[in-house]
């Protein structure tokens, strides 16, 4: 696997979904496993259809299993291929398994006097929109996956209107092993918070969870949610809700099948002193089953 793909794809991870028309998503063979010696075995990748892996693979780097006891796992069988990456699970507990791809780090932009300089220059008798690497073909610079100390030693002094931004990002699944149990919430970054359990979900059934910024709930925040199988209909059929003052949101599932959910949010509740702005991530794949 080319360095380079696999880069694009944990860059892609940081990526608030409104920003880009790639979707993030894992996807567990079942939700719902009975019996001794279970496993599953995951699907993870960027997509431009769900749940059809024809972008890139997801980087297997920052996987996150937490047991249905709290404990972590580690994945099992990792392996990348071409458009997708895939790992096993084994659920030697019972209860509910949180399975996450997890994503964080700083980005920064810049300006130099030379790329404003070009991006600005005419061309074709009319002058170019410039900075940040805009139309015009000039460049200044870029930084990603930063650490403050990065930030002081890799950002030129002379850099002009720079950008600093905190990005937080999870995509995850939930498995449960024989009886349901509580997921509890995390208290970091943008998060659902179950109601209904997320493997108690029917076709034709309202269900409830709520959406926490930090621990707090997340009100007036909007949420898209979209059926996989977007490779075999014409449109996307996602519902858009909105979350109360209590972060809640209700669902009634229109029929059974994969169902991607997605959420981002911007604030300035930023963990590091140099960046502005937080980006918020959050994606799930929810399985409704029918009645």
């Amino acid at each position: 696997m080319k360095r380079s793909t696999l880069a694009l794809a944990a860059a892609l991870c940081l990526l608030p979904l409104s920003a880009m028309a790639h979707k993030q998503w894992l996807v567990p063979s079942s939700t719902v496993v009975a019996g001794t010696d279970a496993w599953v075995t995951v699907d993870a990748a960027v997509s431009n259809q769900l749940y059809y892996p024809d972008h890139v693979p997801m980087a297997l780097t920052n996987i996150a299993i937490t047991a249905p006891d709290g404990s972590k796992q580690a994945p099992q069988n990792p392996a990348t291929g071409k458009y997708r990456s895939v790992f096993d699970v084994q659920l030697s507990q019972d209860g509910t398994y949180r399975i996450a791809n997890t994503g964080g780090g700083v980005m920064a932009r810049w300006d130099t006097k030379e790329s404003l300089a070009a991006a600005k220059a005419p061309k074709d008798g009319k002058p170019q929109p410039g900075g940040m690497g805009g139309p015009g073909g000039a460049r200044g610079g870029f930084l990603r996956n930063a650490t403050p100390e990065d930030l002081a030693t890799k950002i030129p002094k002379d850099a002009l209107n720079v950008q600093i931004t905190e990005s937080i990002g999870r995509v995850e699944t939930f498995v449960t092993h024989g009886a349901t149990s509580a997921v509890a919430p995390i208290g970091r970054g943008l998060e659902l918070a179950p109601v209904t359990h997320p493997n108690d979900l029917f076709a034709g059934e309202e269900a409830t969870f709520k959406l926490l910024v930090d621990g707090q709930p997340a009100a007036g925040l909007e949420i898209e949610i979209v059926r996989g199988g977007t490779r075999y209909r014409n449109a996307q059929d996602e519902i858009k809700l909105t979350t109360a003052a209590d972060g809640s949101f209700k669902v009634t599932w229109p029929e059974a099948g994969m169902y991607w959910l997605e959420a981002s949010i911007t604030d300035a509740k930023t963990s590091v002193p140099q960046a502005k702005q937080r980006r918020l991530m959050y994606v799930a794949t929810l399985e409704v089953l029918p009645q």
